[in-house]
């Protein structure tokens, strides 16, 4: 019998516009990518967090992985990833993993991003680190960009603190270094529940004050009430800090428990948001409804659109 709530859910996505249904890609390309990282007891954001592009990204050799598990000690009222309770124990074999995963799936870009670890000394970022080390002695060819959480909290005496932290991962030069500030300034509390819209910013101007070579990233998740005035202002702040890239996609709401949407902008002003990305000075943009924050990451260029 299907409950009330998911009647509910139903209805709603039957009333999502027609630009945001797709197909998933290839069940064949979905199944093969899914088998080798069950047996593996490693996971992926694509399945994690029910990526749209999913299939089209493992058709191009491209994925990204979750690393540190599947639960996030953060609560952001608009992702899917699990949360609400403990994290599991670190797994120090998930690099080795992680490589071998790489490998048989002869992907020549990754992208390695994280829940948020603040129960660890480091915060995750030593083990992006030997995940990147790992990858790369099994794939040298294949490129690697990360997604970061912000690696915010006090440190404990002797441990790392913030600037540390993500000097760890830049030492390890990744292609791309990312950091989604998700939303505009009004509605980061709301929506990025213990995150704060400076200390996003902070994060990206970090990294290129420590090695302004690497490229950086952020993404905005549209439809949470917004106004394009405050999506312009947002993409401003992301070039004062020096971000290079920049992806904009529409939220769908997972679950009744997640935050509703509050508008589902349309192809036409994704097209001129990513026009406007260009002419702020943007080097690689992607922009459209259902663009997600890894979607043609290995792609030079500048793009719009799905």
């Amino acid at each position: 019998m299907i409950s009330s709530q998911q009647a509910e859910l139903k209805s709603e996505i039957r009333a999502m516009p027609s630009w945001l249904r797709r197909s998933i890609g290839k069940a064949s390309e979905i199944s093969t990518v899914q088998r080798i990282i069950k047996q593996r007891q490693i996971h992926t954001i694509c399945e994690e967090g029910r990526c749209p592009n999913r299939g089209e990204c493992y058709a191009q050799k491209t994925a990204t992985f979750l690393l540190m598990g599947p639960t996030c000690t953060r609560s952001c009222a608009f992702c899917q990833v699990d949360k609400g309770h403990a994290p599991m124990p670190l797994d120090l074999e998930e690099p080795q993993k992680v490589a071998q995963a790489v490998q048989l799936l002869g992907l020549r870009y990754v992208v390695l991003t994280s829940v948020a670890r603040d129960d660890l000394p480091d915060q995750g970022a030593g083990h992006f680190v030997a995940t990147i080390a790992t990858i790369r002695q099994l794939n040298p060819e294949t490129q690697i960009e990360v997604l970061t959480p912000d690696f915010w909290g006090g440190a404990g005496v002797g441990e790392p603190g913030q600037r540390q932290r993500i000097a760890m991962i830049v030492k390890a030069k990744p292609a791309c270094f990312n950091h989604n500030i998700e939303t505009v300034r009004r509605l980061t509390g709301p929506v990025r529940r213990g995150a704060k819209y400076d200390r996003s910013l902070s994060v990206l101007a970090m990294v290129k004050e420590i090695d302004s070579t690497i490229p950086t990233k952020s993404g905005l998740m549209l439809g949470h009430g917004e106004t394009l005035d405050e999506v312009v202002e947002t993409m401003a702040d992301l070039r004062s800090v020096g971000c290079d890239r920049l992806t904009i996609g529409q939220y769908m709401r997972p679950t009744l428990e997640h935050l509703p949407v509050q508008k589902y902008w349309t192809p036409e002003e994704f097209e001129q948001l990513g026009r406007l990305a260009w002419e702020m000075g943007f080097n690689h943009v992607r922009s459209g409804p259902l663009v997600r924050s890894s979607y043609h990451a290995g792609e030079e260029g500048v793009g719009s659109g799905e």
